[in-house]
């Protein structure tokens, strides 16, 4: 069994940049909105057949497409970056629709995707990253499509590890304590600190050691 992460977090407080020591070559990254990674990026390739047939990057918010490269790739870290644009592609192309049917069908194709993070090789690690959304009671969640949507699944519940981005004094954190007004939880003894590096390598090499995890299978 594989271990999911999530990370929610606003717009421009580092979720994407916190790849940025992950080592590529054993990586597999699924952008569902294509854009040019916020860090150097020289060992980070765009796959192409014709091209460039290794490289780890790939574009698409297809959840078929996703759940078959995630269950295809030999590479132990799978990221999939701007999670809730899956949702939001799949509603606006959809939005001349009517009636309800269409939540459904996007509420699957999202819980096809979370499923299937978590039903990998137990060396695999995937971590989900999505925007969050605070509503008029300060409540923070990971974003999604709406009250219709958020009835049919409830994105944190399913994960064991929900991580918050922060900012502070121009450091930039993950949360690892749930405030009582957000939906961050860490198993028992994974994190000592409520604040710890917005680094997802650091944060793997903490899930590997608390797991148990093999890492070096490729």
């Amino acid at each position: 069994m594989s271990i999911a992460t999530l990370v929610i977090g606003e717009s421009g407080t580092g979720k994407s940049t916190s790849m940025r020591n992950l080592p590529a070559a054993e990586t597999l990254l699924v952008q569902t909105v294509k854009k040019p990674l916020p860090f150097r990026s020289a060992d980070w390739k765009r796959f192409d057949k014709q091209t460039c047939p290794t490289g780890n990057v790939f574009s698409t918010d297809s959840s078929a497409q996703i759940v078959t490269l995630m269950q295809r790739t030999r590479r132990p870290i799978i990221v999939i970056d701007d999670f809730q644009y899956l949702l939001a592609n799949e509603y606006m192309r959809r939005s001349d629709e009517k009636g309800y049917e269409k939540f459904s069908d996007i509420g699957r194709h999202a819980w096809d995707v979370l499923s299937a993070a978590s039903q990998l090789a137990d060396q695999v690690r995937v971590y989900i990253l999505a925007h969050s959304t605070t509503d008029e009671f300060g409540r923070t969640k990971a974003k999604t499509i709406g009250k219709m949507l958020d009835e049919k699944i409830t994105v944190e519940g399913l994960f064991s590890i929900v991580l918050r981005t922060v900012v502070r004094d121009g450091e930039y954190l993950f949360a690892t304590r749930n405030s009582g007004q957000d939906t961050t939880k860490t198993p028992i003894g994974l994190f000592d600190a409520d604040m710890i590096p917005n680094d997802l390598a650091a944060l793997d090499a903490a899930i590997c050691d608390y797991y148990d995890l093999t890492t070096t299978e490729k």
